[in-house]
């Protein structure tokens, strides 16, 4: 059916007079051969100025040096049509930002016979957009900050309490020992401080979700019953414990430290939650989670731990907050609001999840769920190295370095109080010198120092000395892949787990040693 006589006409004038958008033609080499009201808007050209000129004048200077306005009109003869975004410039010399759209016009044959070219001018869309993203950034620093603030606030007092026993402790031994009186109830004060600040460390990196887990096969019928006196001492005389396990219990797939320390912080909120005192029920089963509650879809074996109380239990407000970090309903100073934080970091890292249930005046009831250990996993655990088997090592010459002198002075006075002969280097060049000069039978570096971290140190050490043990003392939750194969001691720590790993790194045929806390360690 041909076309209503003069329709080609109208087409003509409604092009010429579209106001929104630039539309022209260019010929095939990418000359400009008509103009319409849009283009003459946007770029400020009439079309007796524009016309014969090549459409490249459009283009920023960096844009046509780079070629992109050939490589636009070559993809657009190749593909039948080109479209992209970018700065354009007006006949002023202003930019604007335009969405552009290039098509290939050809005859019946195929031939080539030039381009039509679309502009839109999104420089207001794109500065909203723009505008927005500030407004969002803006927002998100200030919840940031927010968060820094209450994070702050928690840990400065709860620190802050942790120092005034440790420095006072201190010093009234300080005084006492002038006097020849018993000063350990003091020195255990101070060991007793430090430790609850380890532990809340702990908590804040995993909140962070940035502590490695030494994932293993755990007995969690035997964790828990282990744990029994830590529990009493910590919850007090006015909460009973009782404990509900099956006959037979699958290992659990997790680290057993980190799995203490969420059992224990459970726990404490239990407890937290019945002022008059109450009973507390940890309890375990073998499980297959709801499926609008499964942790991960592809697995279907796990092990659910639950700590019941008989607490005020939360309201729907409070629970649907309870897993946010920060959030506490304990109040100002009394805690970081980290607590379920990090066991529900800890739980997701293993591959578990953690899950809530509670309604006002009827308890609380939170359940880790573990995956089940793997054939594989119990077997790696039954071939780790038994620290506590291994003989005390013999007196050996060790090299400690650390660029802190606190840090490396106390380092080398466990390993002499063991019986060992020490030096000192306060640098990995200060150690390469060290090792010239004479042998040593195992090194101890810190990982972070300057010019040369403790991995690099121990790369350096392998390829000059083969075969020296090397063991790496850290105060970061993350280290590089590579390390994981080198014996790793985490700050802080105590004399007798650097003895272990003294002893393990020398006798333990190069295995990674997996410490778990011990009885005397609690």
């Amino acid at each position: 059916m041909a076309p209503p006589e003069g329709s080609g006409n109208r087409f003509e004038l409604l092009v010429q007079n579209v106001t929104d958008y630039a539309i022209y033609m260019l010929s095939p080499d990418g000359v400009i051969v008509s103009w319409n009201a849009g283009a003459r808007r946007f770029k400020g050209y009439e079309a007796d100025e524009i016309l014969g000129r090549h459409f490249s004048c459009f283009y920023p200077e960096e844009d046509r040096l780079a070629g992109l306005p050939s490589r636009a009109l070559k993809t657009a003869a190749r593909e039948g049509r080109f479209e992209a975004e970018g700065w354009r410039i007006r006949k002023d010399g202003s930019r604007f930002w335009a969405h552009v759209v290039i098509d290939a016009i050809r005859e019946a044959d195929g031939e080539l016979i030039g381009f039509a070219k679309i502009t839109r001018d999104l420089t207001e869309r794109r500065e909203a957009q723009l505008a927005l993203e500030e407004a969002r950034e803006t927002i998100f620093q200030a919840q940031k900050m927010d968060a820094i603030g209450k994070l702050t606030g928690g840990v400065a007092h709860d620190f802050n309490n942790l120092l005034a026993v440790i420095v006072g402790s201190l010093d009234l031994a300080k005084q006492r020992l002038a006097t020849g009186a018993d000063v350990s109830r003091y020195i255990d004060n101070a060991m007793t401080a430090a430790e609850r600040g380890a532990t809340l460390t702990q908590r804040m990196l995993a909140f962070a979700r940035k502590q490695e887990l030494k994932l293993q096969s755990v007995d969690c019928m035997a964790l828990v019953r282990d744990m029994a006196d830590l529990l009493r001492a910590t919850l007090g005389a006015g909460v009973v414990i009782e404990t509900r396990f099956p006959l037979h219990l699958s290992a659990a797939h997790a680290d057993p430290a980190q799995l203490e320390l969420a059992l224990v912080n459970l726990a404490i909120n239990a407890r937290d939650a019945m002022p008059e005192g109450g009973r507390i029920v940890i309890e375990g089963a073998e499980d297959s989670p709801p499926p609008g509650r499964r942790p991960d879809p592809q697995a279907g074996r796990y092990i659910r731990l639950s700590v019941v109380d008989e607490g005020e239990g939360m309201d729907a407000a409070t629970l649907e907050r309870a897993r946010e970090p920060f959030f506490t309903t304990k109040g100002v100073g009394k805690g970081t609001g980290l607590g379920l934080s990090m066991v529900h970091g800890f739980a997701e890292q293993c591959g578990g999840s953690l899950v809530i249930a509670s309604q006002p005046g009827q308890g609380t009831t939170v359940s880790l769920w573990l995956p089940v250990a793997s054939d594989a996993a119990a077997e790696e655990a039954a071939e780790a190295i038994d620290v506590l088997a291994l003989p005390g090592a013999e007196p050996m010459v060790i090299l400690a370095v650390d660029d802190d002198d606190l840090v490396l002075t106390n380092t080398a006075g466990m390993l002499e109080e063991l019986g060992h002969t020490v030096f000192l280097a306060t640098s990995g060049a200060d150690a390469l010198r060290v090792l010239e000069q004479g042998s040593v039978d195992l090194v101890v570096t810190d990982f972070a120092m300057p010019g040369m971290n403790g991995m690099q140190l121990a790369e350096e050490i392998e390829g000059r000395l083969p075969g020296l043990p090397v063991i790496i003392i850290t105060g970061f939750a993350e280290l590089p892949p590579n390390m994981t194969r080198r014996p790793r001691l985490d700050k802080p720590f105590k004399q007798v787990e650097l003895a272990r790993m003294v002893t393990a790194a020398t006798r333990g045929g190069g295995k990674i040693v997996r410490l778990a806390p011990q009885p005397d360690d609690l």
